[in-house]
């Protein structure tokens, strides 16, 4: 019982996250599975693609509802991440969990102060520059990477490179983000569900359900409390919990 309870605790918590600001709650949902539900970092990263591939598509389909969604340039900015994300997945599960631990930590570190910092956005420009090619496929391939190897959408990545590599607005910057992510999680998906890994469905069911519970009460949550007031808490505790995650695969 109160194993279940601590995943529905925890999967609300990462869904008001998603859902109040768009990324970086999915990378509270690995150190809640480790620490809290006894997962082993291999089965957290792969339990936290699934949990993240679902309450990224209710995200998605809100987002589309309301025409925040640049289908075109998001796919095409997925696409590049699609063969990173599935190698990545597959060389995870045979990393030796230390030092997944610390990699995870250190991102874990980097979105803390990404949302603890402020975030200055950037002035409209007219005509929208025309973005490299090239630039745009090493961004994808890079945010494919980081989702294949430790198990996170990259919301906290995907938000800022949509916006300052391929000139999305910011108004469909989060909808796009989430469209990238559910694609690079699932590629990454597929690769580890073919090597053996043990994941207890009975807490990552709840845990799962809870968290798209939590982010339509993000979503209403943003609309009532500033963006940056939340980034503030969520980017505190996150930066807590990175540390204990950073001394504990060291120690």
């Amino acid at each position: 019982m109160t194993t279940l309870i601590l995943a529905l605790a925890a999967g609300a918590v990462v869904g008001l996250a998603l859902g109040g600001l768009g990324g970086g709650g999915s990378v509270l949902a690995v150190p809640a599975l480790i620490y809290l539900l006894d997962f082993t970092p291999a089965a957290a990263t792969t339990a936290g693609l699934l949990i993240v591939i679902i309450t990224s598509l209710t995200g998605l389909v809100t987002h589309a509802r309301k025409g925040r969604v640049r289908w075109r340039t998001g796919g095409l900015f997925a696409a590049a991440g699609i063969v990173p994300a599935a190698v990545a997945g597959a060389l995870s599960v045979r990393i030796p969990s230390g030092v997944l631990t610390a990699a995870f930590a250190v991102l874990a570190v980097v979105a803390a102060v990404r949302m603890l910092r402020p975030r200055t956005e950037p002035a409209p420009q007219d005509p929208v520059p025309a973005v490299p090619a090239g630039r745009a496929a090493r961004a994808g391939a890079g945010l494919g990477a980081v989702t294949g190897f430790l198990g996170v959408g990259g919301g906290f990545l995907a938000v800022p490179a949509l916006v300052t590599v391929l000139a999305v607005p910011m108004t469909a910057a989060v909808g796009t983000s989430l469209l990238v992510i559910t694609v690079n999680s699932t590629a990454a998906l597929v690769t580890r569900l073919a090597t053996p890994t043990a994941l207890d469905w009975a807490v990552i069911a709840p845990f799962t359900a809870t968290a798209v519970l939590g982010a339509w009460d993000g979503q209403r949550l943003a609309a009532k409390v500033s963006t940056a007031a939340l980034q503030r808490i969520f980017g505190a505790v996150l930066l807590v919990v990175a540390v204990f995650m950073l001394v504990d695969a060291v120690v």
